[in-house]
């Protein structure tokens, strides 16, 4: 802030800058000089309040008129003005020095500036002078000089283009005939024209046109082999590459080319069916991806999209085996020529070198091929919601893919992991939702059944039904190309070997459908209309029984010829035994039956196509057979009185397998819980409701022997059922997984064999109700036992309880005209009622009271009159409890000691039986000390059964 007064130029600074500058350098001289005590300066400066330090719009006077007190005092005011005045001269002091003593560097720095001054004004001087100096040249000679240089340089360019245009017009007539042999396909003769033409103008390499438009028409045309392979073509186009030397390249490009065919090829065929359903939308489907554009598929046009997407892939990978073909027939054909030939072994060793080289780019490129094919078709596969298709159509996609994965495998030994894992999930979620459905049917069906026989043809055979056909023919008749034997053609011919010259494996034959008609059912349950009209005649007509019939008796089990021959009169009833009516022994089937079976064979394709998922599907067949086991127990072998008979009518092995369908795929629960836990309601989607029979059905009629038609329907239906599994259980065995075998084993042991068991308790139903037992008992109990003399005339319970089973045999008779019987049923019927016959004398026998030696012998009396009746009625051999009852006649006359041993060995007797047969004993050759003993040896041997 100061200056000495000599450096400041003369005219540079205002007057009136110089007095007010020397005005403050005076004053600030003056606040210096005066005597002053610095540190009470600073305590001055520091009193001084922050607000009159913070920025310039900071209003002085209006805070200190803002601070005065409501009354005002002259001599506080005055004390306070001293006070900022000593403030205010403190404050200017100390800016005086501050400046004062920067004085000496702002002198020195005001004396640049002006040095910087003088210099700047010369400079412009010079500046104008220099532009003045060269618009002085510019005009007199740079113009003129640089335009004729330019223009000579211009006249060289034209002159080095003049010679090159005379070239190319020398060469223009040869490209008018290579133009020629590119249209007519003569690559290798284009290719030669074109390399005499560079060679000739040699001095002009830089112009390649001719040679680069062959080159780009050649890969053209080497691109179109990808999709229709034609030998001729293909050759050429090798000949030109091998003259371009460009072998390797060739193999380069052609793979590109199959990996752009595939993709372009997949993406026209699903756009235009894309484009074809969608009809004249705005939707610019062109510009989706491929795995977008698969979502767009409808459910219509999805299995020929599928065809022609296969159908195109198949041309693609047809064209890349024919190419293989071709090489391997050209490598075997030019190593002959030069093994004759071995004069250039340097060419030699480069053609090996690249035939080696195109040998192992061809079998490279087969999987990676094949791995684009995969992951094409398993996107279109997952672009759909298969789980609503119907059964047929999910049908079909299987066949098809089965069909692919079996180019796969003839192409390059894949096992299409990609494309079965994608369709095993498909096939799994659409597979429960179908079985599911088809559970929930097949509930309807049964409690919709009536079990009235479906009427089938005596040679019925589940191979008859179109859903079985697959078990006769290798493949499935759905996607067959060929009339020819499909047996013959896939153990010795390949797809490719087959289809090479025409043909595609996956085109859709139209009249498959008249392959799979099928004639199974009967007229009327017979097989013609002659066997319907005698049907009924008479039984004592001998010209309908089978010879081995009219002989001897022949065991069933050993095929011996006893001794004893039976009588007409037992040939008569064993014929009435099978209850035939000389209706041919078509199988006992119900339609539900048939719809069974049915199910079980659209199973078997699904699994027989897809062999990933066979114990899924082999668990559901499973299931199908569980539900109709257990139905037709529910429906007429559940009966709590007759289970508790002791009998061992149901095996430990049935109880455990009801038991078992029961917990696993019966839904007892009826009501709905909104307690039950996500989990719980997942297992009950996979069971079914209980079942209840129809109310068509009666089961309480003694004259229809209480619904033993349905009965004999319902389980002879299930007994072939398991028949048909048990046929079924070599091929299920091949298919299903080593790890999984033993529940199939587990299956047909503990369930398919338990069928033909359920035999017993319903059978025994209708025969614990078919005779009057009770009848029986009371007739017995008033009979007197204990008589004194030996009787000759047997009781008159025993013409009462031969009515009942003759009358019996006339309602057997009766049913056989609405259900052929088999003869394992009337013998397990008779054994039934037989048994509930002798076990019902013992009854009788054990509830007498007093009895003579004479009553004992009026029992067998009795009882061999029963017997010699009853042989007559059934050929039955031996009589089903025979023994059971002359054994307990024969106790009466055992003694003591061999009575003792008697009861420990008979323990088939119930204690009552044995309680008063030593009760009748007493008396006659039994005290009552050995009464005792003998009652205590029954307690000891009823005490474990409690």
């Amino acid at each position: 802030l100061s200056c000495p007064g000599d450096a400041v130029p003369k005219g540079s600074i205002s007057s009136d800058l110089l007095k007010s500058f020397f005005f403050l350098k005076e004053e600030f001289r003056e606040l210096r000089e005066q005597p002053t005590d610095p540190q009470a300066q600073q305590e001055i400066i520091n009193s001084i309040e922050e607000v009159y330090f913070s920025n310039d719009s900071f209003d002085i006077v209006k805070y200190e008129l803002e601070k005065l007190p409501p009354v005002l005092s002259l001599q506080e005011l005055e004390e306070y003005r001293d006070k900022l005045k000593q403030q205010q001269a403190a404050v200017s002091k100390k800016v005086a020095d501050l400046i004062l003593e920067k004085q000496p560097a702002y002198a020195k720095e005001l004396e640049r500036v002006t040095s910087l001054q003088t210099g700047l004004q010369l400079a412009a001087v010079i500046c104008t002078n220099g532009r003045r100096h060269l618009n002085t040249a510019k005009e007199g000679f740079t113009q003129a000089s640089l335009g004729l240089l330019a223009n000579q340089r211009k006249r060289q360019l034209l002159i080095g283009l003049l010679k090159s245009l005379r070239t190319i017009k020398t060469l223009q007539r040869t490209d008018v005939r290579l133009s020629e042999m590119l249209e007519e396909e003569d690559y290798p003769g284009a290719i030669q024209l074109c390399l005499e033409c560079q060679k000739a103008a040699s001095t002009f390499k830089h112009y390649s046109c001719i040679r680069s438009g062959g080159i780009e028409q050649l890969d053209v045309a080497l691109s179109k082999i990808c999709k229709n392979f034609d030998i001729s073509h293909y050759t050429k186009v090798q000949q030109a590459y091998r003259l371009l030397g460009k072998t390797q390249t060739a193999m380069d490009q052609l793979h590109m080319h199959f990996t752009q065919a595939i993709h372009n090829t997949v993406f026209q065929v699903v756009l235009g069916y894309v484009e074809l359903c969608a009809g004249n939308t705005d939707t610019k489907f062109q510009k989706l991806q491929y795995k977008d554009l698969c979502t767009h598929i409808t459910s219509d046009s999805y299995i020929p999209c599928l065809a022609d997407l296969c159908k195109a892939l198949w041309e693609v990978m047809l064209s890349y085996y024919r190419t293989m073909q071709w090489h391997e027939t050209h490598d075997r054909d030019e190593g002959a020529a030069l093994s004759s030939d071995g004069s250039n072994a340097v060419g030699a060793e480069e053609t090996n070198f690249d035939r080696s080289y195109v040998k192992k780019k061809l079998e490279h490129g087969l999987s990676r091929i094949w791995q684009d094919v995969q992951l094409k078709v398993k996107t279109y596969l997952l672009g759909t919601d298969l789980s609503n298709f119907k059964y047929d159509d999910f049908i079909f996609v299987l066949d098809i893919i089965s069909r692919l994965m079996q180019v796969g495998e003839e192409f390059c030994g894949s096992k299409s992991e990609v494309l079965q894992e994608s369709i095993r999930k498909q096939s799994v979620n659409y597979f429960k939702n179908y079985h599911r459905t088809r559970l929930e049917e097949l509930r309807m069906f049964l409690e919709n059944e009536t079990w009235e026989l479906c009427p089938v043809k005596a040679s019925f055979s589940i191979l008859q039904l179109h859903e079985f056909k697959f078990m006769e023919q290798s493949r499935s008749p759905s996607v067959s190309p060929s009339k020819q034997p499909a047996s013959a053609i896939s153990t010795t011919v390949t797809l490719f070997e087959q289809y090479c010259n025409g043909g595609n494996p996956f085109e859709i034959q139209a009249n498959n459908k008249d392959e799979e008609t099928e004639d199974v059912l009967a007229s009327n349950g017979y097989e013609s209309d002659e066997q319907e009209k005698s049907a009924y005649q008479e039984y004592d007509s001998d010209s309908d029984v089978p010879e081995e019939l009219k002989r001897d008796y022949v065991d069933e089990q050993t095929g011996d010829v006893p001794v004893k021959s039976i009588s007409r009169e037992t040939l008569k009833s064993r014929k009435r035994s099978d209850y035939s009516l000389n209706k041919v022994n078509a199988p006992i089937l119900t339609n539900t039956t048939l719809n069974v079976i049915r199910l079980v064979g659209k199973y078997m394709q699904m699994m027989n196509i897809l062999k990933p998922i066979a114990f899924d599907v082999i668990h559901f067949m499973s299931q199908l057979f569980d539900y109709y086991l257990y139905a037709v127990y529910t429906f007429f072998g559940r009966n709590d009185t007759f289970e508790l008979t002791g009998l061992g009518l149901s095996s430990s092995r049935l109880r455990t397998t009801l038991n078992r369908i029961q917990e696993s795929l019966i839904d007892l629960e009826v009501s709905a819980d909104s307690t039950v836990t996500l989990t719980a309601v997942e297992e009950r989607k996979e069971k079914v409701p209980s079942l209840h029979l129809s109310h068509l059905v009666v089961l309480t009629s003694g004259n229809t022997l209480y619904g033993l038609a349905e009965r004999v329907v319902a389980t002879e239906s299930l007994v072939f059922l398991a028949e048909q599994f048990e046929f079924l259980q070599p091929h299920l065995d091949t298919v299903m997984p080593a790890a999984k075998k033993p529940f199939l084993q587990q299956f047909y042991s503990q369930t398919v064999s338990t069928a033909s068991e359920l035999r017993k308790p319903i059978y025994w139903i209708v025969a614990a109700k078919a005779i009057d037992y009770e009848q029986m008992l009371l007739l017995m109990a008033n009979v007197k036992w204990d008589v004194k003399e030996i009787m000759s005339q047997h009781n008159i319970y025993v013409d009462s309880l031969l009515k009942e089973f003759e009358q019996f045999n006339r309602r057997l008779n009766e049913v056989s005209k609405r259900v052929r019987i088999p003869l394992p049923v009337s013998n397990i019927l008779w054994e039934h009622c037989i048994r509930l016959a002798n076990r019902t004398l013992v009854e009788g026998y054990a509830n007498v009271k007093k009895c003579s030696n004479e009553g004992r012998a009026l029992m067998q009396l009795d009882f061999q009159q029963f017997l010699m009746k009853l042989e007559k009625l059934t050929d039955i051999r031996p009589i089903p409890d025979k023994e059971f009852v002359e054994t307990y006649i024969k106790a009466y006359y055992l003694t003591e000691n061999d009575m003792e041993r008697w009861i420990k060995e008979h323990r088939e007797y119930s204690t009552k039986q044995l309680t008063n047969l030593v009760n009748v004993c007493l008396g006659s050759h039994i005290n009552k000390k050995a009464r005792q003993k003998l009652l205590a040896a029954i307690d000891d041997i009823d005490r474990p059964k409690r």
